[in-house]
């Protein structure tokens, strides 16, 4: 098998940001219309008032302060609380598209290669804008890459899932480098009315090229080790699919958005990625509590905190555990590469560390990389 490294990553993050003030000023402000307009109901006990969301709430419960949007004014309309994202015609590249490019010219130029040595391009995100064609061969086309390219969705696992898949195909000899993108339009399956999940999710888009380590130059990060886990669980879902169109009650039901049972959630995956990373560290020889640093998925300030003590074996520092969740919120698949391509300074070569997701499935998936001379 050929090993491979990770060569370069990109990130692009929207230009337009939400505050926790915002969106709590936006929800409560929808909520007191909701409970004016169902005040009888409410009275009679047919109905629960809804209660106000908060500041502190949310910084509680997830560690999020703010997130990066690409439709700021629709959201925190309380008459609307979605994004507004026109859609393109089919001669037009999609919005999604777009992210992705943004955030692999970055790469590339990081890399500093032509786009004619990458061999694949793979699009890994929670959600896709559409079934065919594949938004990969989309981003493909407009970034003018030859060989092949196609969707995968693991959820917020989904980045992990894609360095792997790319792993392989360098190992096996198909191709020697691969572009591998995870744009995500979270706020758009998220549902800005409920007052327990309204608060999550972010937009942005992050690449990372996988490049086969015998071609690599300089620098970069050698793949250690990959390893991928699913579990089923309905405690993570959503039901938005093609079959709604043909269901008889239509596509408007709350569970075609994003639902979860947070607290179940945390009880299950916490425990499953914490066992994971501590064996597979043990499986590739490597001291778990000698991991430099820990680029987790970023979806609870709480998790991670957890996750990083039962790994390290003591409370991490913020350099030894990082969070962006507080700026960016959770960003599904591209949480743990933002992480790291934001903050893998201070690396000496041989030192090592972990990229880690986990989510919805349930999934994880854990990387170990060195870095490289």
């Amino acid at each position: 098998m050929i090993p491979s490294v990770i060569a370069a990553t990109g990130l692009f993050t929207p230009e337009q940001s939400i505050s926790n003030e915002e969106l709590v000023e936006a929800y409560n402000a929808w909520a007191d219309q909701w409970n004016a307009d169902h005040a009888m109901e409410i009275a009679e006990g047919d109905v629960a008032a809804l209660t106000h969301s908060s500041v502190p709430f949310i910084e509680k419960a997830s560690g999020i302060k703010s997130r990066f949007v690409l439709d700021k004014a629709g959201i925190i309309d309380p008459k609307r609380m979605a994004p507004n994202i026109p859609e393109r015609g089919n001669d037009e590249l999609s919005i999604m598209a777009e992210m992705a490019v943004a955030a692999a010219k970055q790469a590339i130029e990081a890399w500093g290669k032509p786009v004619s040595e990458i061999g694949a391009v793979l699009c890994a995100a929670s959600n896709m804008p559409r079934p065919y064609p594949a938004l990969a061969v989309e981003i493909q086309q407009a970034l003018g890459i030859e060989g092949f390219g196609f969707d995968m969705n693991v959820a917020c696992s989904s980045a992990t899932f894609g360095i792997k898949t790319a792993a392989d195909f360098i190992g096996s000899g198909s191709v020697k480098a691969v572009l591998m993108v995870n744009p995500e339009v979270c706020s758009a399956h998220l549902n800005f009315k409920d007052r327990d999940s309204h608060f999550i999710f972010g937009d942005v888009c992050t690449a990372v090229i996988v490049e086969a380590k015998d071609q690599a130059g300089p620098g970069g990060w050698d793949i250690l080790g990959t390893r991928l886990k699913t579990v089923f669980s309905n405690n993570i879902r959503n039901n938005f699919g093609f079959l709604n169109n043909a269901a008889p009650e239509g596509i408007g039901k709350p569970d075609k958005l994003f639902i979860q049972q947070g607290r179940k959630v945390f009880k299950d995956v916490v425990p499953m990625v914490s066992d994971m990373i501590v064996d597979h560290a043990g499986e590739l020889g490597l001291d778990p509590h000698e991991l430099k640093r820990l680029w987790l998925h970023q979806a609870n300030i709480n998790m991670n905190e957890f996750i990083g003590r039962k790994v390290l074996g003591r409370d991490p520092t913020p350099e030894e555990n990082v969070i962006v969740l507080d700026e960016y919120a959770n960003t599904s698949s591209a949480g743990s590469i933002i992480a790291f391509h934001l903050r893998h300074d201070g690396f000496e070569p041989g030192d090592t560390g972990l990229i880690c997701s986990f989510g919805a499935g349930y999934s994880a998936g854990t990387v170990f990389v060195r870095k490289r001379g």
